[in-house]
């Protein structure tokens, strides 16, 4: 049986719609804050500030330094580990004031999503007003964000280690990963909301899987710029389209074992994210293409003109980022496109997904 949290029946009618429709604005809410979320994330990473706070208090961490004792405490903490000592040696605590407070802002702005999700989910849990069968589904994405809270620092211990003044670009992976997988998650489920099972079209089904491989290479590009930006591949081979002149870097296969180029070395690190996405931006121009042709007028077409338009834009930045030795605004917006991308893909695998089946 289905699981229902509510005490009494399922409302019907008008009751159940409104119902949903408030479900899904809440979470659609989640998901602009996770966006906003990574987005931010990336602005801390572009300016060093991860690792400006070294403690992990989730409750006591949400006031900022109240006494210049306190302030003077923590920059002595940042001091001990080698990014000072390497980086950032002697900028005194006005600088470290500066680092501080990006860092700070982002670790607010989880504790926030966190709030609003606990908060919502206990708002419509309590008045029944939660579509039935829905439950786990909310439960789950509740753990799962405090999973990234403990990911998240998980990640910036790596960063503490000797000789280190970064966080692992396998840890940082791994929690931009989990930050999508949650906002996709977030956003499909307001999307099934709100959007009734399209009637079958066969058109929509032989799109189908052109939707859904451009949203799989969607990803792959986003979790591969992960580790461009662990190991700041970005500030090296700064030309487009070859790299020192060549279309595959010399330096690609210098590391043994021949997987390690993959995730350590900067050159192929940078030449896959380059493939993956350009196969991203032609696979999806084609899919939008085929979808703008193929498909009725309605969401499911203007979600694959969407695609397509995303992706060209992404595109355009990275190239324009890359030129430019990835200034932090410039990296900031490229990491705030990519969500968009990701929900340009998001939405069109919506809206060609298989009708309900019968009875």
């Amino acid at each position: 049986m289905p699981f229902d949290p509510r005490p009494g029946p399922e409302p019907s009618g008008g009751q159940a719609a409104a119902n949903r429709r408030a479900v899904a604005y809440w979470l659609l809410g989640i998901a602009l804050m996770i966006w906003a979320m990574v987005t931010l994330g990336g602005a801390t990473r572009l300016t060093g500030s991860g690792l400006s706070i070294m403690e992990w208090a989730p409750f006591r961490g949400a006031l900022p330094p109240l006494s210049d004792a306190e302030w003077q405490r923590l920059y002595d903490l940042y001091r001990t580990i080698p990014q000072y000592e390497l980086v950032n040696q002697g900028f005194g605590l006005e600088g470290f004031k500066r680092i501080f407070w990006l860092e700070w802002t982002h670790r607010l702005w989880g504790r926030l999503i966190g709030l609003a999700y606990a908060a919502g989910l206990a708002w419509f849990w309590l008045r029944g007003r939660i579509p039935l069968g829905l439950g786990p589904r909310l439960l789950l994405l509740l753990l799962l964000g405090g999973m990234q809270g403990a990911v998240g620092w998980f990640m910036v211990a790596s960063g503490f280690e000797p000789d280190r003044t970064a966080v692992s670009p396998w840890r940082l992976v791994v929690h931009l990963g989990l930050a999508l997988l949650l906002y996709a998650a977030v956003l499909w489920t307001a999307l099934g909301l709100l959007r009734p099972r399209p009637a079958p079209s066969p058109a929509a089904a032989r799109l189908r899987p052109m939707f859904r491989a451009a949203l799989l290479l969607v990803a792959l590009t986003m979790l591969a710029g992960g580790f461009v930006a662990g190991l700041r591949a970005g500030l090296d081979y700064n030309t487009f389209p070859l790299m020192e002149g060549r279309v595959v870097p010399e330096a690609y296969a210098q590391l043994s074992p021949w997987w390690r180029n993959w995730v350590q070395n900067i050159a192929a690190v940078q030449f896959n994210h380059r493939v993956l996405a350009t196969l991203a931006l032609l696979h999806g121009l084609a899919a939008a293409a085929l979808g703008w042709r193929r498909l009725p007028p309605g969401p499911a077409r203007q979600a694959a003109l969407g695609l397509g338009l995303a992706l060209l834009l992404q595109y355009a930045i990275g190239v324009a980022t890359l030129l430019a030795v990835v200034p932090v605004w410039l990296g900031t917006l490229h990491q705030g496109v990519a969500v968009l991308v990701l929900t340009a893909a998001l939405a069109a695998l919506h809206a060609v997904r298989p009708p309900p089946e019968p009875g």
